[in-house]
């Protein structure tokens, strides 16, 4: 972006959104973030309004003064207890947002999305995963996917209706300062801690929160109105991921793989407990088994080429997440190889 702009973060708290203030202020643009959280450890440049997206005055004040949105706000949480907080937060919210936002003349407008909704439930194993995937709602896998195909679809209505909005897709998002622990870091942490004795073979995308952050604020600077861009990086199958993560550390990762279909059982049955019975979270959601059963093959070249997004060595991005829940007290095996 070409001198100093007034920016607002919505969710600029979380795990993306509080990467995204730093570099925004280091870049010595004007930053205010709309969280309902007050984790976030801001500049003291940075203004913070304490609110929710579903409340439009609160939006509409945030967003007086403004240049560019970045619209991050969401639930990531693949269960909830309450299934209708996904679209109240990710759709309602995302409507609000840019209902609000089309009453200002801002420049531009990045939301947010997942390439969880580009996958659907089952594509051909080995596909090719890209921007211009099509799915419908029936395609998503669970209330999550749901959630966030409705509010994406919301963000194509806004850009069709003349609103300057760019569209980003971050893959799974790796690295250090991950307070709320997202589900990516709480698998990280479920092998670090050794809590899974078995794994499910599937291929995930990696890509380093630092770097998903830069992939917005290129997104705002040179990204086509009405066009997404998925945030990616490296395609790895989670079996190289854990012998990356032995190597790193020193600590035995599981060997066993576990079956589709028997960690499809298990999940079923484990979230209908969590649903029906203790109302805490399953050890697996569902929605991230039928993930994971998918063997698609994402292909982030688009932002590479047309925004220059960066790309750090998956290896340094994991160090940097691991060695920051080590000193966050967050791992409970010590580890080896790995030293600040």
């Amino acid at each position: 972006m070409t001198g100093e702009k007034a920016c607002l973060v919505t969710g600029g708290a979380g795990f993306i959104g509080r990467h995204l203030v730093t570099q925004l202020v280091a870049d010595g643009h004007r930053v205010r973030v709309l969280d309902i959280v007050t984790n976030g450890q801001f500049d003291k440049s940075v203004e913070f309004f304490q609110g929710s997206i579903t409340d439009s005055d609160c939006v509409r004040a945030a967003l007086s003064d403004i240049d560019v949105l970045y619209h991050v706000a969401g639930n990531p949480n693949l269960w909830l207890p309450d299934k209708t907080r996904f679209g109240l937060i990710n759709c309602h919210g995302t409507d609000v947002v840019l209902r609000e936002a089309g009453r200002f003349e801002l420049e531009r407008i990045v939301f947010t999305s997942t390439e969880s909704i580009l996958i659907g439930k089952k594509p051909e194993p080995g596909s090719v995963v890209d921007e211009t995937v099509r799915r419908k709602l029936r395609d998503m896998p669970g209330a999550y996917c749901r959630s966030k195909f409705r509010a994406e679809s919301i963000a194509f209505e806004a850009a069709d209706r003349g609103q300057p909005v760019v569209i980003v897709n971050p893959t799974l998002p790796v690295g250090p300062g991950d307070l709320s622990i997202t589900p990516p870091t709480r698998m990280l942490l479920g092998f670090l801690n050794g809590k899974h004795p078995a794994f499910l073979e599937c291929l995930l995308n990696m890509n380093d929160v630092r770097d998903i952050a830069r992939g917005h604020i290129l997104a705002a600077e040179k990204g086509r109105i009405g066009e997404r861009y998925i945030l990616g990086h490296e395609n790895i199958h989670l079996s190289d991921l854990l012998k990356l993560l032995e190597e790193l550390t020193g600590l035995q990762m599981p060997k066993r793989k576990v079956p589709y279909w028997l960690a499809y059982v298990v999940a079923t049955i484990d979230e209908a407990v969590s649903d029906w019975i203790t109302g805490k979270p399953p050890r697996a959601p569902l929605t991230g088994v039928r993930l994971a059963g998918t063997e698609a093959i994402l292909d982030s070249s688009k932002a590479l080429t047309e925004l220059g997004v960066p790309h750090r060595p998956i290896v340094e991005s994991l160090t940097d997440s691991i060695l920051w829940l080590s000193q966050m007290g967050y791992t409970s095996r010590p580890m080896p190889k790995l030293t600040a």
